[in-house]
């Protein structure tokens, strides 16, 4: 069943305001801390990507050639994790963040990471950078 015949039909209320396109939990193994135990072993690191980009950016039909390309933004956050050792999720963070940043039609961002395996007594210690 096809939608055009709603056409004129949705009120302006309901118009979309906002489009977003997440990552959610993207594990990954990661050379990351400063304490000795640390440098050099790989730990799991749980990302979050929240990326809302403008109307003309977000798939307007059916057309893969209209989509954003999430293997492209994956692929990239995978060789930034890879490619070098880091002291500080909030290093690797604000990496991810301005390699999407830079993208045409981003008009909101927010990414976190966070270690799921430090203390005991937490789900996970991490941290965030956002747009707002």
């Amino acid at each position: 069943m096809t939608t055009e015949h709603l056409d004129g039909l949705i009120p302006e209320a309901l118009t979309p305001r906002s489009r977003r396109i997440f990552f959610e939990g993207m594990e990954v193994l990661a050379d990351i801390g400063f304490h000795d135990f640390e440098i050099g072993v790989r730990q799991r690191l749980l990302l979050s990507i929240d990326v809302w980009v403008d109307k003309q950016s977000f798939a307007g039909d059916d057309a893969v050639s209209s989509a954003w390309n999430y293997d492209t933004i994956r692929t990239e956050v995978l060789r930034l994790v890879k490619q070098r050792r880091y002291n500080l999720q909030e290093t690797l963070v604000g990496a991810i963040y301005r390699m999407i940043a830079a993208r045409a039609g981003v008009t909101a961002l927010r990414v976190s990471t966070r270690k799921p395996d430090i203390y005991p007594d937490c789900d996970a210690v991490g941290v965030e950078l956002s747009s707002f």
